[in-house]
């Protein structure tokens, strides 16, 4: 593991371990931040596109997320990662549909997988050039799902 990916590592632990039991407990809701910086170091719409694109190409070609999702609607989840992307990076984007915690019941999620595909979108990210400090604050608005999402010991 190298340094980067370490960081990114602690940043996202250290969000996990901000929440509240009381947080715990309830589905994700996501923080809107208040402007739309993050939303803009993306790359905005264009390049959450892009960045999911080379996500869900990594997503397939890692064998230990291609099971999750080598037989799902690709464009599908690509259109909802990006929404999702949009709307907590505080772009113009609302995520519709089913709820995280819906969407992931069922599918024996443990941390590590969790904790695998996060190494994978920081990949990503870095193909992208997107800078480490807007890496992390879109891990640690990310983060609070894995209430939702993590479903497995």
């Amino acid at each position: 593991m190298n340094f980067k990916t370490f960081a990114g590592t602690l940043a996202l632990l250290a969000a996990l371990g901000a929440a509240t039991p009381a947080a715990a407990q309830s589905a994700y809701t996501p923080t809107i931040p208040a402007d739309d910086s993050l939303y803009r170091q993306l790359g905005g719409q264009d390049g959450l596109v892009k960045l999911m694109d080379d996500f869900m190409l990594r997503l397939l070609a890692d064998a230990r997320m291609n099971p999750f999702f080598k037989d799902v609607d690709q464009a599908h989840v690509k259109a909802q990662l990006v929404a999702q992307f949009c709307e907590v990076s505080g772009g113009p984007c609302k995520l519709k549909g089913p709820t995280m915690k819906q969407v992931h019941d069922g599918q024996d999620i443990t941390k590590a997988n969790f904790n695998a595909l996060v190494e994978v979108l920081q990949q990503a990210m870095d193909a992208q050039g997107i800078a480490f400090g807007a890496q992390n604050r879109l891990l640690a608005q990310l983060a609070p799902m894995h209430r939702d999402i993590v479903n497995t010991r």
